[in-house]
């Protein structure tokens, strides 16, 4: 059975950090395609992608609104997936979650590609 189980969300002052944690099980992560990915959706917005990793490679994948202060990572030890996040804006107050799916080039960060979704943990930045 598949599991996404994400941690350390909470609410921070404008320009703060967190890292988020997203344990995995039940997933295939030495498969060549397979693809953990982190995603986040404010109240009346669109589900947005942020970045993704290939497990077996750590390729790593950034949307471009995102590049230089988000950084996602892999333990393979631990079989979980990391996102740190540096210079927290207010806008970037959302339920993040967690995803994992197999990509092919290109696709790394469209929702369609993800087949199993955690339950999210929130974060709120406040100015």
């Amino acid at each position: 059975e598949t599991q996404l189980v994400e941690s350390g969300g909470g609410s921070v002052q404008d320009g703060g950090s967190l890292r988020l944690s997203c344990a995995v099980s039940g997933v295939l992560t030495s498969s060549v395609s397979v693809c953990l990915g982190w995603f986040r959706q404010a109240p009346g917005k669109e589900r947005e992608g942020i970045a993704s990793i290939l497990t077996r490679s750590s390729t790593t994948y950034y949307s471009d609104p995102m590049k230089g202060r988000f950084t996602v990572s892999w333990d393979n030890a631990k079989n979980t997936m990391f996102l740190q996040m540096n210079s927290l804006k207010p806008e970037d107050t959302a339920l993040y979650y967690c995803a994992s799916g197999r990509c092919l080039f290109g696709t790394e960060l469209q929702g369609s590609s993800y087949n199993y979704f955690g339950q999210g943990t929130q974060v709120t930045v406040s100015s």
